[in-house]
């Protein structure tokens, strides 16, 4: 068995929150091959609904331009379109992309007309400044010696008077019987999300550690927290 396949095993035996951890420990794994592999790997990774974070944040803003960075099935692309948004959704997997273009044309002409899909990684693609109203982020989890820069490109696109919106999984949620990767530097508090944007051009809206019910991988109940971090840009 080589080294790619133990962690497909791991991956299997474990779940998605495990694959977290394999990705980060092999960076040479960490590609479009790999994720293409782990959407091959069953019909749908992700639920078809858009995240909680993303629909309580984003609710109350009014339509324009938007990017969902890490966009993998389309869920939260199509929620924004069906609201009215034009957006811009960006993954590494082209698996991925190919399986959220058929989920939007499945939601209707108006919806996925509304969609442009884009093959990209993230650590390296830059979206370009003052692009978008709306840049959302959804439980993307680069390496801490990446974060910092995917964050800070993706807050760069976002317009004067836009919003940027990052939701992660919390550090607490290592204290927990979530299974989760046994790699605290991938997980990140909303306070390190908010000492990385300058005060002078951000407003911070919500900073927070939102409270779920989740089942653990021996099917008990567990409370566990998403980091929620929503700022508008001054201007």
């Amino acid at each position: 068995m080589t080294e790619h396949d133990e962690i497909q095993q791991r991956v299997a035996d474990h779940g998605d929150e495990a694959a977290l951890a394999d990705e980060a420990a092999l960076p040479q794994e960490w590609d479009q091959a790999f994720w293409d592999e782990r959407y091959r790997s069953k019909a749908s990774l992700w639920s078809h609904e858009p995240n909680a974070c993303l629909v309580s944040e984003a609710s109350q803003l009014s339509p324009g331009t938007a990017l969902d960075a890490g966009c993998g099935e389309g869920a939260d692309a199509i929620w924004l379109a069906g609201r009215g948004w034009q957006v811009t959704a960006v993954d590494l997997s082209s698996v991925a992309l190919e399986r959220a273009a058929a989920n939007a044309a499945a939601a209707g002409e108006q919806v996925a007309g509304r969609i442009e899909w884009q093959q990209a990684d993230l650590t390296r693609w830059d979206p370009s400044r003052d692009r978008f109203d709306l840049v959302s982020t959804q439980f993307l989890h680069p390496p801490a010696g990446q974060r910092e820069r995917v964050f800070s490109r993706l807050a760069a696109a976002v317009k004067p008077g836009g919003s940027l919106l990052i939701a992660g999984h919390h550090p607490s949620d290592l204290h927990t019987t979530m299974r989760r990767p046994n790699r605290p530097e991938l997980f990140f508090t909303g306070d390190q999300i908010v000492a990385a944007l300058d005060p002078g051009l951000w407003q911070i809206v919500t900073n927070a550690a939102v409270r779920r019910s989740a089942t653990d991988h021996e099917g008990r109940g567990v409370s566990i927290s998403d980091t929620v971090v929503r700022a508008r840009r001054r201007g």
